[in-house]
């Protein structure tokens, strides 16, 4: 593991309860880049439905002590119960080139 910034990209089919929901969005994510509940596939045979979100960890290490944080796991469980989850994915960022 390095160093290098990692995103995780979220897509959040339906939210089907806006109360649940809203709790855990109140829990620390790393550094939120973005969300769009109006995004556009231009390619794909399954493009995603609903909601996109972007957030970024320092580093590999970080993304995962944070999904691995009892306390964050905790307040996953608002989300579990509030949302219909397609998928939570790590990307790994790119190396500095120079």
């Amino acid at each position: 593991m390095s160093d290098t910034p990692v995103f995780m990209v979220v897509n959040l089919s339906e939210i089907t309860d806006a109360a649940a929901y809203r709790t855990y969005e109140k829990g620390f994510f790393g550094e939120f880049v973005t969300f769009d509940d109006q995004h556009e596939t231009f390619e794909g045979a399954a493009p995603p439905k609903g909601r996109m979100i972007i957030f970024r960890f320092p580093s590999e290490a970080a993304a995962k002590a944070w999904y691995d944080d009892p306390d964050y796991q905790a307040l996953s469980e608002h989300r579990r119960a509030g949302t219909v989850l397609n998928y939570l994915t790590l990307v790994h960022g790119m190396a500095p080139r120079g």
